[in-house]
């Protein structure tokens, strides 16, 4: 998608739902699904090229959720938009920005019954078999939302891909949790995959790991509930626990990007001496951006951070140096921002990004 050009922003589209020029009109195939004019409840992810979908629930007004980014906060949240709210608006509450402004939390005693499921995808087969980013959380929100009763075997899953994005997927790779669809949306196909396979029927807690359950809370309680249920909750590492001096920045990071960050919180911040040194913020929380172009605009980089959910709690801008520097609470959310803006390109530059180094 990208040496042919087919993306679009965020790029590159390494590491993430790939959005891709047409995704808008992808999107618009939806209105002539029987199960979207039948909903009342949807659930849509949060992903670029979704987008489309968020405006066409809140446009016909249906209940819209979405997932919170990784599962960190919740489940999913509902969005809300103001009283009398115009199209613009409307299209605001479909962003990514807009989920955060216009949202309300959806705990897990919410009776919630979703009528549409709708994920972003990686790659999908005619018959149905999906490939996410690698990480599973689409496969484990949709494993939640059974265990919370909101959907159901008879729950219509969508997915919006690139035509490209339409590929020959070998049903080895597919496991007994991973998430089928039963629609298929490109720019210029509406393909009715007819699938199948089972979907998951609930978690399944041996796939899962202590470290996944450190990180997301939500996912804590509901082992709790079905512990209290009597149902089997032992875990992929039943036996292994965290040692008491495992940071808690260490079991925040990314499980893909782990084993390399791991090493450089425990060696401390990157020692580059061409990154400059910032004063402003306690060890390993900053993050240098430079080789910025001098007409960028501070607001392009803000947007930029919100699109790939690294929003920092504050940003210096010094923009006449072509640079910037973010900050966050603590080490591992720094960290994590790295990891997302690694080959960001601004005004035709590809960024600098690393640990900004302490001001002695």
């Amino acid at each position: 998608m990208e040496s042919k050009n087919l993306a679009d922003f965020p790029r590159p589209v390494h590491h993430r739902i790939p959005n891709f020029k047409g995704s808008y009109m992808a999107c618009q195939g939806i209105k002539d699904l029987d199960v979207f004019a039948r909903a009342q409840e949807v659930k849509v992810d949060p992903d670029k090229p979704l987008e489309g979908v968020r405006l066409l629930a809140l446009q016909s007004k249906k209940t819209l959720l979405v997932p919170t980014p990784r599962l960190r906060t919740g489940l999913f949240n509902k969005i809300i938009p103001p009283l009398g709210a115009t199209k613009d608006i409307l299209r605001k509450c479909a962003t990514s920005q807009g989920v955060k402004n216009y949202s309300t939390p959806v705990g897990l005693d919410s009776r919630v019954l979703v009528d549409l499921v709708v994920v972003g995808s990686v790659a999908v087969s005619e018959k149905g078999w999906r490939i996410g980013k690698g990480e599973g959380y689409a496969d484990l929100e949709y494993a939640m939302m059974v265990s919370m009763g909101a959907v159901n075997q008879g729950t219509p899953v969508v997915t919006i891909v690139h035509d490209c994005q339409v590929v020959d997927i070998p049903e080895v790779l597919l496991e007994d949790h991973d998430l089928t669809v039963d629609y298929i949306l490109t720019p210029t196909r509406v393909i009715v995959t007819g699938c199948e396979r089972p979907k998951p029927m609930g978690i399944m807690w041996s796939k899962i790991s202590w470290e996944m359950l450190e990180k997301i809370p939500v996912l804590r309680n509901l082992r709790s509930q079905e512990k209290q249920a009597g149902k089997d909750v032992t875990l992929q590492d039943e036996h292994w626990r965290p040692p008491e001096s495992r940071s808690q920045q260490q079991v925040l990071l990314s499980p893909v990007r782990r084993s390399l960050d791991v090493v450089r919180l425990e060696k401390g911040p990157i020692q580059d001496k061409d990154v400059p040194a910032n004063s402003e913020a306690p060890l390993g929380t900053s993050v240098y951006v430079g080789n910025l172009p001098r007409e960028t605009r501070v607001s392009e980089l803000k947007r930029a951070l919100r699109e790939l959910g690294a929003t920092p709690t504050r940003l210096t801008w010094q923009g006449p140096q072509g640079r910037a520097f973010l900050h966050y609470p603590d080490p591992a959310l720094a960290q994590q921002a790295i990891a997302c803006l690694q080959g960001l390109h601004l005004g035709g530059n590809t960024v600098r990004v690393a640990l900004a180094r302490q001001q002695r």
